[in-house]
Formats: structure tokens, sequence, C-alpha cells
């Protein structure tokens, strides 16, 4: 009886209570990568109560079912974790996606112009059409951008609005009629009309982020029933491409009114995304006073596995946001920030885009780091594409994360002009950052730089090349195809402080699973970008189902 007794305490009571009980969901026939330690790949995994129960070959697992449970047969298809963007402003992107024109993914003008004149035919006349980022001229064949008499034929009828980035946006004569403008005058502080070289206005605006940034503010907002449709519609999108979860940042354009379309949807059990969001200080000069009153009751990790409170980011200070050279009083009042961040135990993920002014941040870093160790608190520092060895060693000791962008995928051609065809080779060393023990979290930044498809940036991984096709980045920082997606799940939920429960397929983790199109694996290189999930699943509830598993289950949001 001892040696009985000592052979069931060694059987981990999960496994035991797993096959006590018969599964609700069977995967059989796969093959699952399990992003484990091991990197393993399995037949067949079970799932019970939104979470994995078991994993192993198709006769172990088959035994686990029940007479009420769903068997899905994936005939050798793979399986990976959800995938989880670490830096993506989904729910700014979402407040407006059931209203806007997405030009992501279209390669010529004509094919992106030809998306406003559909728009155009559904919407009344009068009625804004707006493309708010997400797209780059070299994607398109003709390597320009539109003109505005295109536009003007595309939708006669509306005004248009199209922005590139956070430089430069066209307006149809309708939209700068309806927004007042005839003059530099009208716009704000270093915006400008683009003129032509007879001094003719083009119909674009020109000028920095805080310019563009304040244009978009005096676009007419879609209204609470479009913004909850367009929340709605975004994470269903993003469940087609295989993502289960987002690390939101804030930033610009988000003021707190704008997170009630996600709250809505969250209350009424619709979330198909598991959400971890920030709060931006828009304010400048008063972020603190901000942070504390929108904090008040509002304790970090406040939520549940849907939706939950992460800490404050990405902008921090207007003060402090794309300053190569922040005064003495600037650093300061970041640092009082940063300090009260930390003794609330809160997280802080900062925007920064250059390694040779990172210095003065890690300096701010260390220092509260001397009162309150930020290690537990799990900051992060995103973008930064030119990171050095020393930047990212003082990053490992203090437990700084570092949040991986495909910025390079439209922006590589540029970084070449600035900084020369060699520096590019090393941008973003994320295998140095691997040697040196910094974790990485992948994603986009979508949408208004880039596209939210992690496939496009799952291929800008391992192949290093430009939206035109042009490889700039050498092997000694190109990841494998397996390091490149533990950075999109495992490493991406260290960020939101919940790896132990997500980012890999292993027993007693919530179920967030995605079945594709192709074998991430070992499809050619150049497929990977047009990989889409074929059937993914939230909590072991199907959120999304396509041939040939549309039959699986009609696809539902999860309940709380």
């Amino acid at each position: 009886m001892e040696n009985l007794t000592g052979a069931l305490l060694a059987i981990p009571l999960f496994a035991v209570a797993a096959s006590a009980q018969p599964a609700d969901t069977l995967l059989v026939n796969g093959k699952i990568l399990t992003v484990d330690r091991a990197f393993s790949t399995r037949e067949a995994l079970a799932i019970r109560d939104g979470r994995i129960v078991a994993l192993g070959g198709n006769p172990e697992i088959r035994r686990l079912a029940g007479p009420l449970t769903r068997v899905i047969d994936l005939e050798g298809r793979t399986a990976i974790p959800g995938l989880i963007d670490s830096h993506l402003h989904a729910i700014r992107a979402a407040l407006s996606f059931s209203t806007e024109v997405n030009w992501i993914g279209a390669t010529t003008i004509t094919e992106a112009v030809a998306r406003i004149h559909e728009a155009a035919q559904t919407k009344k006349p009068g009625s804004w059409l707006i493309v708010a980022g997400g797209w780059n001229v070299d994607q398109f064949r003709e390597r320009r951008r539109p003109n505005q008499a295109e536009l003007v034929a595309a939708a006669p009828g509306n005004p248009v609005y199209v922005q590139l980035g956070y430089g430069w946006a066209m307006l149809t004569p309708a939209a700068f009629q309806s927004l007042h403008i005839t003059s530099d005058a009208d716009l704000a502080a270093h915006g400008r009309l683009e003129r032509d070289a007879a001094g003719k206005p083009t119909g674009a605006i020109i000028g920095g982020q805080d310019a563009i940034i304040a244009l978009f503010d005096r676009l007419p907002k879609p209204t609470l029933a479009e913004q909850v449709e367009g929340t709605r519609k975004f994470f269903r999108e993003l469940n087609r491409l295989a993502l289960t979860g987002v690390v939101d940042p804030g930033g610009n354009n988000l003021a707190p009114n704008d997170y009630q379309a996600l709250f809505q949807v969250w209350r009424q059990a619709e979330m198909t995304v598991r959400v971890a969001y920030t709060l931006c200080s828009l304010t400048p000069g008063a972020e603190l006073d901000d942070y504390k009153s929108w904090t008040r009751l509002l304790p970090m990790g406040f939520g549940d596995d849907w939706l939950r409170f992460n800490g404050v980011g990405e902008r921090i200070t207007a003060a402090m946001n794309n300053n190569d050279r922040p005064t003495e009083t600037d650093r300061e009042k970041y640092y009082q920030i940063a300090q009260w961040a930390a003794d609330r135990g809160l997280s802080l993920t900062m925007h920064w885009p250059r390694d040779a002014s990172v210095g003065q941040l890690l300096d701010i870093f260390e220092r509260v780091d001397r009162n309150t160790p930020i290690a537990p608190l799990r900051w992060s520092i995103a973008h930064l594409n030119d990171a050095s060895p020393r930047t990212l060693e003082r990053m490992k000791a203090l437990g700084v994360g570092w949040t991986v962008q495909d910025a390079m995928y439209f922006g590589g051609a540029q970084f070449i002009e600035q900084a020369g065809a060699q520096a590019a080779r090393r941008v973003p060393p994320v295998n140095t950052a691997q040697r040196i023990g910094v974790v990485i979290g992948a994603g986009t930044d979508a949408h208004r730089v880039a596209s939210y498809n992690p496939f496009t940036a799952l291929q800008w991984f391992v192949d290093g090349k430009t939206v035109a096709g042009i490889a700039i980045r050498g092997p000694e920082e190109t990841p494998t195809r397996a390091e490149a997606l533990r950075f999109y799940t495992l490493g991406s939920a260290w960020f939101s402080h919940d790896d132990g429960r997500r980012g890999s397929l292993e027993a007693g983790k919530l179920a967030d699973l995605a079945v594709l199109s192709k074998d991430y694996m070992t499809v050619p290189v150049d497929q990977i970008g047009g990989i889409e999930s074929l059937l993914t699943l939230v909590g072991g509830k199907i959120v999304y189902a396509n041939a040939p598993f549309a039959a699986a289950g009609e696809a539902r949001p999860s309940s709380h």
C-alpha cells in the first residue's frame, strides 16, 4: 500500500483530474506546435473548461472523449498557440474599423482607390471616407502616393481623408471645406499645405507628428454604436489571422472616453481577443495628475482573463516623447511618474526609437530601480530597432523587456538612407538580445504605421525583406522560425504577466490556439505572409472558423 500511495503522489493532480472527466473538445490528427521549452510537436490535445488538459498521441487523447465531446480532425494541419501582439494599438484601430477604408494588403494604387469607390457606394452622400494608415508607398506597384484627383474621381460625393504614417495626409476639396481649412493658419503648429513646384497646393497636408495627430482629431468620430461594432469586427479580423491576444500600449488619439466601446463589448461577454491595456496621458505637463486620477481605483492587473489593466504607456510624458535632448526638467518629471508607477506596482512601457539617446531613459529606470526594484514589474521599451549590445545589457540587468515590431518591413529603405546598408544588417538585433537574455515580444505597432497581420511580421522576422522585397538584415540577426514564433507567443505573453497561463500549448494553460492554412514551419518563406487561420479557439471556444472547419461549431464569443 505504501508503494501504491507513493506512485499516486508522483502523478500530477492535474493529470489525474483530466483522466477522471471527459474532455469538452479534442483536436486530433494534427501537427501541434506546443512552443513549450523543448518546442515539442504533438498529434492531439484535449480541452476542458477552457483549458488544455492533455497533449499526446491520437490514441491516448481519444480515450478522454465522452458522449458529448466535440472531436475535431485536423487532417494533418498545423496548430499553434494563439498569437499575441505585444504592441498593437487595437483599441484605437477597432473604434473606426467598421467605418474606415482599409488599404492593408492592397498592391496597387488602382486597387486602393477602388476600395474607396466601393465604400462610397455603401454610404450616404456626404459621409466621410477615411484611410487612417496601415499602408506604405512601397506596397504599391506604382511606388507613389495617390493624388487628389484620383480620390475625387473615386468618391465625388464624399469628403475623403488618407493618412500616411504621421507625416502626410491627403484630403479632397470636400474634406478641406468640411474642416474649414483654407491656409496654413488653419492648421496646428508645424502643419502646412503641401505645394508643388509651381506653388500650387497638392491637396496634402504635411508637418510633424503633432500636426497630423491634431488634424486627425478634427475628423468626425464614429458613434458609440459604430465603435462597438468596429470593435467586434476588428477582433474577429484578428482571429482570422490567428491572433488571440494583444497588449495595447495606449498612445496618440486615444482618450479615456475612447475605451468605452471596448468596455461595452467586454460587459456583453463578446470578447474574442484577450486585451491587456495601458493608459496614456494626453495632457502635456499634467501627466502625473492624469495617471493618479485614472488609476485611483484601478490597481495593476485589475480585470479578468479577457480584459486586464496593464499599467501605463507608451508615451508617459509629451516632453520625453521622440525627444533625443530632453531637459533636466523633462527628465525629472518623467522620473516622478516612473517612481510613482513603480511604487504602485504598475508596468510601464515606453516608445523609444533611437539607441543614441535611450541612455537617458535607462538612467531614469536605473534611478527608480535603486529605490524600487522594477524587474518584477516587467517594464519594457518599444521599437528601439538599432539597440546596441550595451543598451541590451542594461535592459537585461534591470529586467526590462523589448517589444519588437516589423517597422523595417515598411521603413527599411528609409533606414538605409539614414544609417547605411551595413547598419541595417543588424536591425533589429534580436539574436544579440536573445544571447544577452532580454525578453522579446513580437508585434506590429498597427494600424497607423503598419499592417496588423502577424504573418507579415513573422515572414519579415525570418527573411529580413522590406515590403519591396529588398533583403536588408543579415543572417547574424535573423531568428529561426521557431524563435520568431516564440516571440509572438510566450514572449509576448510575458509583457502582460501571463506567460504562465498562455503563450504555449501545455496542460493547465488556457486553450488559445489556431489551426493554420499552411504549415508555418515548412512552407516556403515567401509564403508565410499569406498564412491565415482556418480555426481559432480562445479559452476552448471557437471564435473563428473557415472551411473545412466551419461545421465544427458556429463561431461564437466566449463568456466571462
